[in-house]
């Protein structure tokens, strides 16, 4: 996942409204948004290859996402998959606040992430890039890339205007999506210096990423009304852009799961 925007408590009927883009390699197995058979309370894609996720929700409204720290030439290949620390939030009983502390204390495991975890009372956001301690958020609009939270990229500062604007019109899914599609290139003055080649900050520089080999794969709307109700709609792409699929999924969500 490379571009998250979301509002917590920033709406009056919904508190919770996410709209994330997933980057990744097209050779790299996934599977769209789904309830998952041996964990049916939790709605999220999956990694095929090392069995995580980026980005999903439960019915008991446990939500997780995540972004990879971008900083090029110092991946380990041995580290643990970060696509786990989302899963096993959403699988767990822990509460936001243990297992971010869970997860900090473990933080050297992990090649860089951003790491979104949270319920219905809390939305916690930590990094093993940044402080030490996860942040707890306040009400209001935050915005996720390959940074640490609130970098502005120029990418994501357009993007979190847009998503504002957006916001007033729920539940019209159209402008999220809209956001979402935005191909354009920033100019190198604006770019950003990550450790990759400037061919790549150019095209890692768009809202939805394309390239040969690599680019954006999913996006997803995810919000949660004051009443519980849920829903996720999810687009999957090629690698010419073009959609390969929509999951839209809306349950009824409560503090204690059912699991069913």
């Amino acid at each position: 996942m490379c571009l998250i925007v979301l509002a917590w408590q920033a709406h009056p009927d919904y508190p919770l409204v996410v709209a994330a883009n997933r980057d990744e390699f097209f050779a790299r197995p996934a599977a769209p948004a789904a309830f998952w058979q041996e964990a049916p309370q939790v709605l999220a894609g999956r990694d095929l290859e090392a069995g995580g996720t980026w980005l999903g929700v439960s019915r008991a409204q446990r939500f997780a996402a995540l972004t990879n720290y971008r900083e090029g030439g110092k991946q380990d290949p041995a580290a643990r998959s970060r696509g786990a620390l989302v899963a096993d939030f959403l699988t767990g009983n822990a509460s936001p606040a243990a297992y971010l502390a869970g997860i900090s204390a473990a933080a050297a495991d992990y090649n860089g992430f951003n790491l979104f975890v949270g319920d219905d009372q809390c939305l916690g956001y930590f990094s093993n890039r940044g402080d030490d301690q996860p942040r707890w958020l306040e009400p209001g609009l935050y915005g996720l890339s390959n940074h640490l939270i609130d970098t502005p990229w120029p990418k994501l500062a357009s993007a979190k205007a847009t998503f504002a604007a957006a916001l007033s019109g729920l539940p019209a899914s159209a402008p999220f999506f809209t956001l979402l599609a935005d191909q354009e290139i920033v100019p190198d003055a604006h770019l950003p210096e990550t450790g990759v080649p400037l061919e790549w900050e150019r095209i890692l520089s768009a809202v939805f990423v394309r390239s040969e080999n690599y680019g954006t794969r999913a996006s997803t709307l995810l919000s949660r009304h004051r009443d519980g109700q849920t829903t996720l709609i999810e687009r999957s792409f090629d690698v010419d852009a073009r959609v390969t699929g929509e999951v839209c999924e809306r349950f009824q969500s409560s503090r204690i799961s059912t699991g069913v």
